[in-house]
């Protein structure tokens, strides 16, 4: 029981990992696994899971460890690695948090039937009821709403999974044969679900943020040992998540033969009407909770992450990293984030898929220098001998950034050519 209290007690950054993490990439990507190819991709969605662990262990180990964050540590090793960091979060914070809300404002709109309203209107009310929430409440107000969350998004999954397992699986239409994965498109899945799961590798340091600020709050920095069970709770629960998907994908949509849309709102919607027309009316509730609670825990989560990196990121490049450290500039953060992606939604809503392949393919792309990166920082002499990583784990790092390094390759090669 103690060692239960204990982690309820470090319940933070592992938290919001997972919040974050379960969005696009569980709700949509997991599902169309398993709706177009079948049991057999729950072994991408493993090896994703596996081979990209230690580039998010490190942020949290490197914070631990030193109490600075991982951003700091991109700027002891040289001003280059900061730069090429910046540049990420640049390009990132531009596209992904308009593109976030516009996808949970219309989810909001299908599941809800609220067609008076515009979608652009409902993620204005999103990014402002974020902002209140964050610049109010800021780290300890959204980690306890996640902590009501959280649990209410993983019991109303579990729930549509165990209705979606005891309904069986849906019937196969006559001669269905599944889509080939080992052909040019099959692979491009392959690559943005790997890519994608469970989460961009840059969000390594919003673990490390999140781990200083728990700290900062707490005025207690808990042992190496109990920050990583924290974060591995939270890590487990992403994995277990996005088998979720992937299980009530292929019980209610393999071999129907229907066609899902590439957009990530109208595929939502499509999913939800085809779980209540397999499970019953009845169990719309659940869908429609855990739908909407997935995208809108990583709305929040994003835009509070987004702001903390810019600022760190900000304070290291002009050399005042202790000033930008208050709370007004946080603020002024989270507002920043906010208008600047309202104006984007108003005035580049047309481009929004091109501005957000963009802003993919620069963070795919780059996702294996970044984990390398990570292993710098945790390799350093900032780290005591005992607390880096085993040889272990720093195999695993290697294979999984030869693993994304070969990806992202071919990634590039395929948008070239």
């Amino acid at each position: 029981m103690s060692k239960f209290k204990t982690l309820l007690k470090n319940l933070g950054p592992g938290l919001l990992f997972a919040s974050m993490a379960i969005g696009t990439s569980h709700l949509v990507l997991s599902t169309k696994a398993g709706a177009q190819y079948g049991w057999f991709m729950i072994i991408p969605i493993i090896l994703a899971n596996v081979l990209k662990y230690p580039f998010f262990e490190f942020g949290i180990r490197y914070t631990n460890v030193t109490g600075k964050s991982i951003i700091e540590g991109y700027n002891a090793r040289g001003k280059g690695y900061l730069w090429l960091y910046a540049f990420i979060t640049l390009i990132t914070s531009i596209a992904s948090p308009a593109a976030l809300c516009s996808i949970t404002a219309g989810l909001f709109i299908n599941l809800f039937s609220i067609q008076s309203v515009s979608l652009t209107t409902i993620a204005v009310c999103l990014f402002v009821l974020n902002s209140i929430i964050l610049i109010i409440g800021k780290y300890k107000l959204l980690e306890t709403l996640l902590k009501f969350l959280i649990p209410i998004l993983f019991i109303a999954l579990l729930a549509t999974t165990v209705f979606v397992i005891n309904a069986g699986p849906v019937e196969k239409i006559v001669n269905f044969n599944p889509p080939k994965i080992f052909n040019e498109l099959g692979i491009l899945f392959l690559i943005t679900l790997i890519g994608w799961m469970p989460t961009a590798v840059e969000a390594s340091s919003w673990l490390s943020l999140w781990s200083a600020e728990k700290y900062k709050i707490d005025q207690n920095k808990p042992p190496l040992k109990e920050a990583l069970h924290e974060f591995n709770t939270g890590y487990l629960i992403t994995s277990i998540l996005a088998i979720f998907f992937l299980v009530i994908g292929c019980m209610t949509l393999f071999g129907t033969g229907k066609e899902l849309s590439g957009n990530a709102v109208t595929f939502a919607d499509q999913v939800i009407n085809l779980f209540t027309t397999h499970i019953g009316n009845w169990a719309y509730v659940f869908i429609a909770v855990s739908a909407f609670a997935t995208m809108y825990s990583t709305c929040l989560t994003q835009h509070d992450a987004i702001s903390r990196v810019s600022v760190d990121i900000i304070g290291l490049l002009v050399g005042e990293h202790e000033k930008f450290k208050g709370k007004k500039y946080y603020t002024a953060g989270i507002i920043i984030i906010a208008v600047m992606s309202i104006i984007v939604l108003y005035t580049l809503g047309a481009n929004m898929g091109l501005i957000l392949a963009i802003a993919t393919a620069t963070s795919f792309v780059l996702a294996p220098i970044v984990g390398y990166m990570n292993l710098k920082n945790v390799m350093s002499s900032d780290i005591p001998e005992v607390d880096k990583p085993k040889k272990g784990l720093q195999l695993l790092t290697y294979a999984g950034i030869f693993f994304l390094s070969c990806l992202a390759i071919y990634y590039g090669w395929v948008l070239i050519s």
